[in-house]
């Protein structure tokens, strides 16, 4: 792909950060390096091979730093790198609108599963 393909900043984005998986990732990881067994344990309904996956991804676009200390058992530490720190930074403010409205999204959710119709908006 290069910069033609790309409609606006939100596509670019996209492309990075795709999916479920990835923004759970990079929270985890902004805290401190994590390995990979603290990551499964953190990213709460992640399969191991989908965080495998999404590791993968993640190392491949310059996102995530992965240091390998060559041990048995394998030790394993996953960072962020600068690129990655820039993108974690611009998803905080993703997270915070998601912690102030935990609530009404809850009861959106609570209502899309008993069937019931979806309001306009919930505040």
């Amino acid at each position: 792909m290069d910069e033609s393909d790309f409609t606006c900043g939100m596509d670019v984005a996209l492309t990075v950060m795709g999916g479920k998986w990835k923004p759970l990732i990079l929270f985890h990881l902004t805290q401190k390096p994590q390995r990979f067994g603290e990551l499964r344990r953190l990213v709460v309904g992640i399969s191991e091979k989908m965080l495998i996956q999404q590791l993968r991804e993640l190392v491949s676009d310059g996102i995530v730093a992965r240091e390998d200390f060559r041990e048995l058992p394998p030790k394993v530490k996953y960072s962020l790198t600068k690129f990655g720190q820039g993108l974690a930074q611009a998803l905080a403010p993703l997270c915070a609108w998601g912690t102030a409205h935990i609530d009404a999204v809850a009861s959106l959710t609570t209502r899309r599963k008993k069937g019931g119709r979806r309001a306009a908006h919930p505040l």
